[in-house]
């Protein structure tokens, strides 16, 4: 069993998902249920995904969660992206 808040990535995905919950706080009402729900677990899932495979038991299933996590980070920079060509997020805090 691995600790997964030693990981860096795992710190720096909390500290994204964080932030990223702070900038949706600003998102317009009418997508609360919609961009706003969905960018927020994009960016969960990547450190929920480390945890979780950090308390398997061997480093092949450790492997594919870590590998599911990158496919929430492809899906969430996507969402990134969106949220910017759409004026939700200033080019700062893309």
């Amino acid at each position: 069993m691995r600790d997964f808040r030693k990981f860096e990535v795992w710190q720096m995905s909390h500290q994204l998902t964080l932030k990223i919950y702070s900038i949706t706080k600003h998102f317009p009402k009418e997508e609360l249920f919609g961009l706003t729900s969905q960018i927020r677990r994009s960016f969960a899932s990547i450190g929920y995904n480390i945890s979780e495979g950090s308390g398997r038991n061997s480093d092949k299933e450790f492997a594919n969660f870590v590998n599911i996590a990158l496919g929430s980070s492809n899906e969430a920079e996507n969402q990134l992206i969106l949220t910017k060509d759409l004026g939700y997020i200033n080019e700062i805090d893309f």
